[in-house]
């Protein structure tokens, strides 16, 4: 097999590992509490990219984590344990199908807090997709039966999707470090979090036999599918890779369909067809915006946001240098922005 072809099938892969994560959830949550759950996921894709970045050489760990970035670990940490915790809460209430559509709000949050307050500047298109993302979740957000009045477990999704949307924007700010590395301190610190909450609510530990199913999948769904992202990218390039892994969502629909037998009613599938517009509109801004090599130019770095992938775009003269090491999940820019854009850029964020 050609090396485009397997990176194509890596990407694919990745995308089909995360997708799996909210309907064996939503299932194993009829064993698992939910706090408990949260904490064991994230445990399971610590531990297991433990394991694997152990595994590796030491040239292709990555930069160690310095003080100057200890801020953004712990922002990192903190809404990593929000997040998954809310996640559960709702999908006890909503869902499984609903609820993987509705994680592609992530996007309009984690754009909306990076032009608030890092002053980055969206494209048309981008710009476009985050309205039409925006009036599909209001679509899946409320119940339609009996009057038109919030469902409160979508609330408690959307509420998961902004605290990652602003978990995003603080992992953009370590640049230059393995996403191994990252991921790994996300699990296990943030997993550790939520089982201390698990056991500040009272929430019971699972029967054993439970235990080892729930790791697995945090390890499948975070872990793996992390990792085969990344092999994807080192053969396709970041555009393309979050091209294909783009299609997450509505492989979890199709996923919550198969395994939990859901049948959603009309407004789902209404709010389904304008995700898919949105989702085509940011993979062309991701695509066509990628590289413009001009010495004062527009610029595009994609992003990876849990279920999916955007560009931001900015406007900039400088000197472009690339840090790359054998995972190259992360890259280094130096650059000479205009006044208000002194950053740096992380193009895949992990989840």
């Amino acid at each position: 097999m050609k090396r485009k072809h397997l990176a194509t099938a890596f990407a694919i892969l990745a995308a089909a590992l995360y997708a799996i994560n909210i309907p064996f959830s939503k299932l194993l949550l009829t064993q698992v509490a939910p706090t408990m759950m949260a904490a064991l996921l994230y445990l399971g894709a610590g531990v297991g990219l433990c394991v694997y970045g152990l595994l590796l050489p030491a040239k292709q760990k990555g930069e160690p984590l310095t003080r100057k970035e200890l801020p953004y670990v712990v922002g990192m940490v903190v809404l990593d344990i929000a997040a998954p915790i809310l996640l559960m809460l709702g999908l006890r209430h909503t869902d499984s199908a609903g609820a993987s559509l509705l994680n592609n709000f992530e996007i309009v949050a984690t754009s909306l807090i990076a032009l608030l307050v890092f002053r980055e500047v969206l494209s048309r298109r981008l710009t476009f997709a985050i309205i039409l993302v925006t009036i599909a979740s209001i679509i899946l957000g409320f119940e339609g039966a009996g009057g038109f009045r919030p469902d409160g477990g979508s609330l408690l999704v959307l509420g998961a999707t902004c605290c990652w949307g602003l978990e995003n924007n603080c992992t953009r700010m370590l640049s230059g470090k393995s996403s191994v590395r990252i991921t790994t301190i996300k699990g296990i610190f943030s997993g550790l979090g939520s089982l201390l909450v698990a056991m500040m609510l009272g929430e019971p530990i699972p029967e054993f036999r439970w235990i080892p199913a729930v790791l697995a999948l945090g390890f499948v769904a975070y872990g793996l599918s992390i990792n085969f992202y990344i092999r994807a990218q080192k053969d396709l390039g970041a555009a393309k890779t979050s091209a294909y892994y783009a299609i997450a969502p509505f492989l979890g629909v199709g996923f919550s369909m198969l395994v939990l037998g859901e049948r959603p009613v009309a407004r789902f599938y209404l709010a389904f067809a304008i995700m898919v517009v949105a989702t085509v509109l940011m993979i062309k801004d991701t695509i066509a915006l990628q590289h413009d090599h001009a010495h004062t130019h527009t610029h595009d770095h994609p992003h990876r946001h849990g279920e999916l992938v955007h560009s931001h775009v900015h406007t900039h003269s400088h000197t472009h240098s690339h840090i790359h090491g054998q995972d190259e999940s992360f890259h280094g820019h130096d650059h000479k922005d205009i006044p208000g854009h002194d950053h740096s850029h992380d193009p895949e964020q992990t989840e």
